[in-house]
């Protein structure tokens, strides 16, 4: 068997769903799969939240190699059309590249320690209790928002934007715009506030006001860091990841047409 064009050494990865799992079974003698550590890029079979878990997977172990998803799950929005076949690997070869750049957050907590996550999607502040959050929103150095209560706010990237943020009824954002998406999640006051469209060179910091009674929770895509004080962001250009999508299915044309979805 072939590595595919170009002498690429491919690594194969199923979610635990069943059909992922009967795809990858059917793949297994269609190429010479090497393992992740080894590859050039690894072709994923599930749906987006697999997606995003092979991504941080990637950049946890400081080793970023392009993915190649096919759609075995329900959205699939990062992910190819899953055609049975042999022609995968002819399909990797020929496919497009699309840089996506993560999130990176700082999250302080009320006791004094930071942990450090990245986001591809977004990252969300959440209260913790009934209480409504009330929250300090600065924006490169300058106060924006004084006191936001609401029950949280997010910052999406353009990957992220079709995600949580659409549900929270934030702008959908081209790939290429070069923009973040900052979106209140149910907002009490400022009343009328429904959110901004932010540089991508922006520097965002959320601080919790009156934390003891109205605790609020971070997560950054699928990791949470409870009792906040206070949250930074920026884009983390130093770990941007590739996505590769066949030709004319990238992910521009998919936010494109999101948009005209009744």
């Amino acid at each position: 068997m072939t590595q595919g064009h170009n002498d690429q050494k491919l690594a194969l990865l199923a979610s635990p769903a069943e059909r992922a799992q009967q795809a990858s079974r059917h793949l297994a003698d269609k190429a010479d799969w090497v393992p992740l550590e080894e590859a050039d890029a690894v072709i994923v079979l599930g749906g987006d939240g697999f997606m995003l878990q092979v991504l941080h997977q990637m950049l946890d172990n400081g080793r970023i190699i392009p993915a190649y998803g096919m759609n075995l799950g329900t959205v699939g929005f990062l992910m190819n059309r899953h055609q049975p076949g042999n022609t995968l690997t002819q399909r990797v070869a020929r496919a497009k590249p699309i840089g996506v750049a993560p999130l990176r957050m700082i999250a302080r907590r009320q006791d004094g320690s930071e942990q450090v996550h990245c986001a591809i999607n977004e990252v969300s502040l959440l209260r913790e209790t009934r209480q409504t959050a009330k929250l300090e929103v600065e924006v490169n150095g300058k106060v924006r928002i004084d006191s936001l209560a609401c029950d949280g706010v997010l910052l999406a990237t353009p990957a992220g934007s079709t995600a949580y943020n659409l549900s929270a009824n934030g702008p959908i954002l081209p790939l290429d715009s070069h923009m973040l998406a900052l979106t209140p999640i149910s907002p009490f006051r400022p009343r009328r506030w429904r959110g901004a469209i932010l540089p991508e060179h922006s520097q965002v910091i959320f601080r919790v006001l009156d934390p003891g009674k109205r605790p609020v929770a971070a997560v950054a895509d699928q990791k949470e860091v409870r009792d906040i004080a206070e949250v930074k962001l920026e884009i983390a250009r130093d770990q941007q990841l590739t996505l590769l999508f066949d030709p004319g299915h990238s992910l521009d044309e998919r936010i494109v047409a999101e948009q005209f979805v009744a």
